[in-house]
């Protein structure tokens, strides 16, 4: 098994739709549209599509990495919290004979919907083709190596990959992180110097190998 991806809040809030369903809870991203599409039309599935795209990371009790729970006022017994009402594979409150519990695991402690890592903080970086002059700001996940940050900004050049990658004129290990490269995260910084940080945003400048390679 490779590195896990990691994917930034907006990433995941695109997908927002029943065909196409993603949430992020305790850290992680589910791609939940397979579930949807087997429960379409199942009351339960309420819940979920009002939060796709959303973490609803408040919906468990992050030690137990389970349902949050309380004690039902009516019967003393302790019960699933769902305040934004019952979801698929939460069990009634009381026995009943039409609700089918032959699912397996239920989906949030399902790996198999797992697509990556919700990133715990995102970085704006710059980055600078000094061939072309083109000046592109992009979105990367603190965590990420200049490895994957260079896979993101592939749909602005194919061939980022034939380019030697530097910053402050000094050339990036691409198995490190921003920080790890010594690209310091400023943003605490200016924000309590009310600094508006895009105008020191940190720039990395691609210098072309001229042995173009494909991407």
């Amino acid at each position: 098994m490779g590195r896990a991806k990691y994917f930034t809040p907006l990433e995941v809030s695109i997908h927002n739709t029943i065909d196409d369903l993603w949430v992020s809870f305790l850290g992680k991203v589910y791609d939940l549209t397979t579930l949807c599409q087997k429960s379409r039309g199942d009351v339960l599935l309420k819940p979920i599509l009002n939060s796709a795209g959303k973490d609803i990371s408040h919906w468990f009790n992050p030690k137990l990495k389970d349902i949050r729970t309380h004690v039902d006022p009516v019967t003393g017994c302790v019960i699933p919290y769902t305040p934004h009402g019952r979801f698929v594979h939460i069990p009634p409150p009381c026995p009943r004979s039409d609700w089918a519990n032959d699912f397996g695991r239920p989906w949030w402690k399902d790996d198999s919907y797992m697509v990556g890592i919700l990133s715990k903080k995102t970085r704006f970086i710059n980055i600078v083709n000094t061939l072309t002059s083109q000046d592109q700001v992009i979105e990367v996940c603190s965590e990420e190596t200049i490895n994957e940050i260079l896979t993101r900004y592939l749909i602005y050049n194919a061939h980022a990959a034939s380019y030697t990658w530097k910053f402050d004129g000094v050339v990036l290990d691409m198995d490190k992180t921003l920080e790890e490269n010594g690209i310091i995260d400023e943003d605490e910084q200016f924000y309590e110097l009310r600094i508006d940080d895009r105008e020191f945003r940190q720039t990395i400048h691609l210098y072309y190998n001229d042995d173009l390679t494909e991407a």
